[in-house]
């Protein structure tokens, strides 16, 4: 009897399961955040899902950075290569924007940094969370740190003179366009971040309602993890392409000279080379 009524409460789960009521009414519960008030000293405080599933994602990661990185050795096991591979393209996309390998190292560890937190937060919907970026206030407080970070390097790396050399480059009249520049940034970041993974989740929550055995399974898999660790990439990269562009548009004119200079020394050595197995030509030069 006993299994006879786990079949029958069963049953009645599975279709209370994948039964169709109001669409839009469940996509927006999955939608709308969880948040808590309380007071601190008279003062009122709040705390959100995004929160707490941020900081549950940024330990988790920490404990697979962890993982990865441990036991470091001079002959490396796969874990050690995956990371040894991960920091080798970092600096190498750092060069590539015109970073001198000590900048690109200084930046790297911040750079890894965000693509993780973003990434975390974002893989962690596979787990049917609601990911952090769902709420516009993570992407968009993402993005005021990472742009806060790319003037902070880049005023570092070429100084303020380099800098004021950067905002004032082709020429001084855009100087309030280079200003606007850096407003339109952190906006653009914080909503490509927000929109790719709330219309991602809206769908999810979707095809949860309409067809929720096995296909929301086998799609999640790009939704949640594929376009989750892709979006964490993009914003990465971006911000390694904009500490990039300040160092390589501050340090032209240096690159110029570093050039001609080579140029010149090269010029030099291949005249003294060929005076010295042709001196009657270059007698007859002068």
């Amino acid at each position: 009897m006993w299994f006879l009524e786990f079949l029958k409460a069963f049953w009645e789960a599975f279709v209370e399961e994948i039964k169709i009521g109001d669409i839009g009414e469940e996509i927006n519960k999955g939608i709308l955040q969880w948040q808590h008030y309380f007071e601190v000293d008279n003062i009122q405080l709040v705390i959100t899902d995004a929160i707490i599933v941020s900081w549950i994602a940024i330990a988790l990661m920490i404990l697979l950075l962890w993982y990865l990185s441990r036991g470091i050795s001079k002959k490396p096991n796969t874990r050690q290569t995956l990371i040894w591979l991960v920091v080798d393209l970092i600096l190498k996309t750092c060069r590539d924007f015109g970073m001198s390998r000590e900048q690109a190292e200084k930046v790297a560890p911040m750079i890894m940094s965000i693509g993780a937190v973003i990434m975390g937060c974002n893989v962690i919907s596979v787990f049917k969370i609601s990911p952090p970026a769902k709420n516009i206030a993570f992407p968009a407080a993402m993005a005021v740190v990472a742009i806060i970070y790319v003037l902070v390097m880049g005023i570092r790396f070429v100084g303020l003179k380099g800098f004021v050399k950067y905002m004032t480059s082709p020429m001084p009249a855009l100087l309030p366009f280079k200003i606007l520049d850096f407003i339109i940034k952190p906006v653009s970041l914080t909503l490509r971040l927000f929109g790719n993974v709330f219309g991602a989740f809206v769908f999810m929550e979707f095809l949860y309602i309409i067809v929720p055995a096995v296909v929301p399974g086998v799609i999640g898999l790009w939704f949640d993890i594929g376009d989750g660790i892709i979006q964490a990439v993009v914003f990465s990269y971006l911000t390694m392409s904009y500490i990039g562009e300040i160092v390589e548009t501050a340090n032209e004119p240096e690159d110029l000279e570093k050039k001609e200079k080579k140029m010149k020394k090269k010029a030099e050595k291949l005249a003294k080379k060929n005076s010295k197995k042709n001196p009657e030509s270059l007698k007859a030069a002068v």
